[in-house]
């Protein structure tokens, strides 16, 4: 603390971005402020609610780099969230992103859905509110204008050249202007010129109805009913066709909530709904939110932007270069405030539910280092070990970070120097093996070691971190009942039970990870020994290799169905006579033995 306080008597009065560390040096939070000094001392002193002190509280160091203006730290913030990925900042985590139609500019252009947009690939029109919906489009647009629909040209025509709805480039030379006439078609269309096209199509089903052509007819009319089906459902907002995106937020307990309506050719289409907590004020938490928002959704920006008219509206055209418009009144206005009694709706409806998974997860991580008498365990890693008879002995880990999983640091281990069912000397080996290697490499340890084993494996874990690795990171044990439900927490040598009430919040912490980190390592042992069982029944036989071995498994289910199989059987799965009786002969020389 008293770099910290040294560090902040010399903040200047400047605007720039400031970068919050853990003891491990790990960015956790980065922020923007007009003021330096100001925004960064407001952390160190006054009151917090529970959820910035938690912030205040893993912070043990900082830096900051000053800008020019209010425009550049907000860039950079936006930059530096991006690079780094801040546990604590505003982000778009769920990686939200819509479908949109994509004209290709293939030389025989295609239409496709996608959710990825990339420059220069050709032209994009939605976003739509789900993949139905972009499907429903497109498969109206496949009906009036046939563009190829295979990636590769294939060496002869395919169903869609025979149901009309293909011009079958693979084995045609189409012309470029037939191509311009659907493209200019399907652009004007998908634009908001469906109208046009229903009512060219309407004068054509007429003129053949006139000329007695019924089937043709009756297929302009099918094509008229789809049109009036998929693009006439929306509601329409405005006569315009402008795309546009309106923003608006409401906040409440350290909580935001953004809503953002898509408004595509006038017409709204879906929303977009983002609760989170934020830590600075309102206004730039919101203004952060919006710059994420198209730098991480991959939304293409549209003509026009709404936003509340407290928000310092130079400063979001600046960063999004595109028209943002405040409105005072009129619809527009209606449209505003429409959002935010939205976000003020959604935040409410949503907030019993925030508070309860805190209380499930970020409040049983304290509540449960107080118990244990050490600082908040954010970072819990688990050990389990599963074998039979200590045949293909295993260990897993899995790690709680804030009292959830994170599957990416999930580990598996094969025991390598240990030979019959030896539980606690696999778990030396192991947790030898673990932190050995994190202390190699240089990487952040666990606050907390939990061993989902007898005491003997934790008494093991703990000589490996102490007398050889020289760590001291608190190791606790978890403890089962005969009906192998989770009893007790140990913690230490001298295995002294911790005292938890086992319907609390922390309890049933401990319960999730326990059976999470069993189900994991027997999942592992499971896929180790069917792997072993495999290998050792088929692949000594002569005549099967890796393709056969595949083969096999897929048309008989198991190596146990395999071993019931008749001659015949094999054969007709594909396996040639002389190797099928190679099989045979090598299942009964088993039975035999």
């Amino acid at each position: 603390m008293a770099n910290i306080n040294e560090k902040l008597a010399t903040l200047p009065d400047q605007p720039g971005c400031y970068l919050m560390k853990n003891k491990n040096g790990t960015i956790i939070y980065v922020g923007k402020a007009k003021n330096l000094r100001n925004r960064v001392r407001s952390y160190f002193s006054g009151s917090h609610d529970a959820k910035t002190q938690r912030l205040v509280m893993d912070i043990v160091d900082f830096e900051y780099i000053v800008t020019s203006s209010n425009i550049e730290a907000l860039l950079l913030e936006m930059n530096l969230i991006k690079e780094h990925d801040p546990k604590y900042n505003v982000m778009l985590r769920d990686d939200k992103s819509y479908p949109y139609i994509k004209l290709t500019n293939e030389k025989d252009p295609r239409l496709v859905i996608t959710r990825k947009v990339k420059k220069n690939s050709g032209r994009y029109f939605g976003p739509y509110p789900n993949v139905a919906a972009a499907q429903e489009a497109k498969k109206l647009l496949d009906r009036l204008y046939p563009l190829r629909k295979c990636r590769t040209l294939p060496d002869r025509v395919c169903l869609y050249y025979h149901i009309g709805q293909c011009l079958a480039p693979c084995v045609n030379e189409i012309k470029e202007e037939t191509y311009k006439d659907m493209i200019d078609g399907i652009v004007r269309f998908l634009n908001g010129g469906h109208r046009d096209i229903k009512k060219q199509l309407t004068e054509e089903m007429n003129q053949a109805a006139e000329q007695l052509e019924f089937e043709r007819a009756k297929e302009l009319r099918d094509q008229i009913r789809s049109i009036e089906t998929v693009m006439e459902k929306q509601k329409v907002m405005f006569n315009d066709t402008v795309d546009r995106d309106v923003f608006n937020f409401a906040y409440d307990k350290g909580w935001m909530c953004v809503q953002v309506f898509f408004m595509r050719q006038g017409k709204l289409i879906e929303r977009d709904v983002s609760l989170f907590p934020f830590y600075s004020e309102p206004e730039e938490d919101f203004l952060t939110f919006i710059g994420q928002f198209y730098l991480q959704a991959n939304h293409i920006k549209p003509k026009e932007i709404l936003i509340p008219k407290d928000i310092d509206r130079e400063l979001v055209a600046s960063l999004l270069n595109i028209e943002v418009t405040q409105p005072q009144r009129g619809r527009k206005k209606d449209l505003v405030d429409m959002a935010a009694k939205n976000a003020k709706i959604a935040l409410k409806e949503k907030f019993v539910l925030i508070e309860r998974d805190e209380a499930r997860t970020i409040k049983a991580v304290e509540n449960l280092g107080e118990k244990l008498n050490i600082p908040t365990p954010r970072v819990i890693e688990t050990f389990d070990n599963s074998n039979i008879q200590g045949v293909h002995p295993v260990s897993a880990m899995v790690v709680f970070e804030d009292g959830r999983p994170n599957k990416k640091a999930y580990r598996k281990y094969r025991i390598q120097s240990v030979k019959g069912p030896d539980d606690v000397a696999s778990m030396r080996e192991v947790v030898r093996r673990r932190y050995s290697r994190l202390l190699k490499e240089n990487l952040p340890l666990p606050d907390l070691i939990l061993i989902d084993g007898g005491k003997g494996q934790m008494r093991a874990a703990i000589d490996i971190l102490e007398n050889e690795l020289g760590l001291s990171i608190p190791v606790c044990g978890l403890v089962k009942d005969d009906k192998h439900r989770t009893s007790q927490l140990v913690i230490g040598e001298q295995s002294e039970v911790v005292p938890l009430e086992r319907n609390s919040q922390e309890f049933y912490l401990l319960q999730r990870i326990q059976d999470e980190v069993h189900r994991f390592a027997i999942s592992f042992h499971r896929q180790v020994r069917d792997k072993s069982m495999v290998k050792s029944q088929l692949d000594d036989i002569e005549g099967i290799g890796p393709k056969r071995k595949r083969l096999l498994l897929r048309h008989f289910g198991s190596v146990k169905k395999i071993k019931q199989a008749t001659l015949e059987e094999l054969t007709a799965a594909g396996i040639p006579s002389s190797t099928a009786e190679q099989i045979l002969h090598y299942f009964q020389e088993e039975e035999e033995s």
